[in-house]
């Protein structure tokens, strides 16, 4: 088993990953115009909260509490969808693309995690939420290729 301390950055990242979908969902939510995305935006962005909170309880469960902040890169990721948004005057395929690229460092982050030796309930946790991450990457992937042969 590893130990306690690469387990701890292993959680922190995931939980890091998911307040910057969730961020990035909401951003994305506000910025559609189509009703069907911001309806799908704001499920995703519920969804990455309840991720959230079910990784915190596993930290909290290992005597950890996590912080409150989200990563720089998730920043400069929402930073990056409000230009790209603003650019294209709300283009749903540049939308959605930028949505997937966002999904694709999610899902590379569970990935990751999942090459760690993690301990019981934490692991079917994390292999849970990476389908869960992995079904909305390959979702929003489709709905990106359909918006391109429009």
């Amino acid at each position: 088993m590893e130990t306690n301390k690469e387990v701890f950055a292993t959680v922190h990242h995931l939980i890091e990953r998911c307040k910057d979908g969730a961020k990035g969902y909401e951003t994305a939510a506000e910025d559609v115009e189509d009703k069907d995305l911001k309806d799908l935006f704001r499920k995703y962005a519920v969804q990455r909260d309840s991720m959230i909170t079910e990784l915190q309880d596993q930290l909290h469960k290992m005597g950890k509490m996590d912080d409150e902040s989200s990563s720089i890169e998730g920043t400069l990721h929402r930073a990056w969808i409000d230009l790209k948004s603003a650019l294209t005057s709300k283009d749903r395929k540049r939308i959605l693309e930028e949505c997937e690229r966002g999904e694709d460092y999610a899902v590379k982050a569970y990935q990751d995690a999942l090459k760690h030796d993690l301990p019981g309930t934490l692991k079917q946790v994390v292999e849970q939420q990476y389908q869960d991450v992995k079904h909305a990457h390959d979702h929003i992937r489709t709905l990106r290729d359909t918006a391109r042969e429009a």
